[in-house]
């Protein structure tokens, strides 16, 4: 579980910074020091130790010789607030000094990971990045070689985009930006795609020869490890997906809520359903917020919404769900009572929910920029009667690694660990709390 907000922020110093970036080969595994504070005012950024002041032998003789001096002190130790335990923000437990592109926490705890690779032929400079895997243990191997990596006998270059572990922790789906050229012909195609790998590095073919299902994003797992369902933009107006059946096994299944578009879709952990935004493709009429059966195609209308901007995200025990309405508000609502509901106002960004719910974390930009970690908490849900106007909260952000931007960020299952792609170089550091 992750801890209070009272004990997230580790006092410093302007003078401490620097710590943040040093590189630190501690794993997770591994037993850690205990966390001191750093006084705020402290200029010499001299560390302070938690333990109370004792008067010296001046002092004793002064507070004997007056009883009343002595009672004032006596409360001033007994009430004397002990500082919070602090987070190990100064130091990560583990540092992967790469270029990384892209990251995602498995349900076991293992980190998978995508490192920049840039190869040069006769007339073309190829990205195709490596991909491997941090095992909770601390091993290291790589599942894939992307300078090895070939498609349809094209000059072919890819980024990593994103990971979504099938919920065994077995295989992953890895979001794909590729770019195909036919130098002969002066042709050139961009298309997203999922490549489909086992923890050991194997390539999973359901397409058979072809070990890439193109344009398809967003995969959304299906309890049996086995099939899930992609969004897809390939006949779609733009900004709108339909949704494809694929099983690792037998390829293509057919489409899902066939003639439907959606926004975007959110998996409910534990489940063969999601939370899904649909809008019709002439975008007439309002966004609604459904509750898909992935397995039976069976939908539940849960609210019409007065607008959406994207971001949905379910929390972890599937019972909410947060959106944007537009670049500043975010709506937070109870999908056991979904007339419940909360508005806040802290900007577009990239959000996740704390393991126990209380808790949004909220890198403030869009993917694949660098900006500021915070979080917030999530305020009381409330009804409200029909056609009223919904009060916009504007809550104070809660400051995470004292200011520092990130360009990717993600928890741990357990809520124990922070993981960071820093700008720059982008290595991946992992904090505990």
């Amino acid at each position: 579980m992750i801890a209070s907000p009272k004990n997230h922020l580790q006092l410093w110093s302007a003078v401490a910074l620097p710590p943040l970036l040093r590189i630190q080969p501690h794993h997770p595994t591994q037993q850690q020091p205990l966390a001191v504070i750093l006084s705020a005012s402290d200029k010499d950024a001299r560390r302070t130790s938690t333990t109370q002041p004792s008067p010296n032998p001046t002092t004793s003789n002064k507070l004997s010789r007056n009883p009343f001096l002595y009672f004032l002190t006596l409360l001033y130790f007994l009430y004397l607030p002990v500082p919070a335990r602090a987070q190990n923000f100064d130091k990560p437990v583990t540092n992967i000094d790469e270029e990384v592109t892209a990251f995602a926490y498995a349900p076991n705890g293992n980190v998978v990971f995508s490192v920049r690779r840039m190869f040069k032929t006769k007339k073309y400079d190829l990205q195709r990045d490596d991909i491997w895997l941090l095992e909770s243990g601390g091993k290291r191997k790589r599942l894939l070689e992307g300078q090895k990596f070939t498609h349809d006998e094209k000059l072919f270059t890819y980024q990593v985009e994103s990971f979504t572990w099938s919920p065994n922790a077995r295989i992953i789906a890895v979001q794909l930006f590729t770019t195909t050229m036919d130098p002969d012909a002066g042709s050139r195609e961009d298309t997203h795609a999922l490549l489909l790998l086992d923890d050991s590095g194997h390539e999973l073919r359901p397409n058979g020869k072809d070990q890439l299902v193109m344009q398809a994003q967003n995969p959304l797992w299906l309890r049996d490890n086995q099939t899930l369902v992609y969004l897809t933009n390939e006949d779609t107006p733009q900004d709108l997906f339909a949704m494809q059946y694929l099983n690792i096994s037998s390829g293509p299944a057919g489409k899902a809520f066939e003639g439907r578009t959606f926004q975007g879709a959110s998996r409910i952990s534990g489940s063969n359903a999601a939370i899904a935004v649909e809008r019709s493709r002439t975008f007439d009429g309002p966004a609604r917020l459904q509750r898909l059966d992935l397995l039976s195609q069976d939908d539940k209308e849960v609210a019409t919404l007065d607008a959406y901007a994207g971001g949905i995200l379910v929390s972890p025990s599937g019972t909410h769900v947060a959106y944007f309405l537009d670049k500043e508000v975010l709506e937070i609502r109870d999908l056991t009572a979904p007339v419940r509901i909360a508005r806040m106002r802290i900007g577009l960004g990239v959000l996740q929910w704390s393991v126990d719910e209380s808790q949004i974390y909220l890198k403030r930009t869009l993917e694949k920029k660098s900006a500021d970690l915070v979080t917030f908490r999530v305020p009381e849900l409330r009804a409200y009667p029909p056609h009223s106007e919904i009060p916009v909260l504007e809550p104070e952000p809660r400051m995470l690694l004292h200011g520092l931007t990130v360009r990717e960020y993600s928890l741990s299952p357990d809520g124990r660990f922070l993981a960071i792609v820093l700008p720059g170089k982008r290595n991946l550091q992992i904090f505990s709390f």
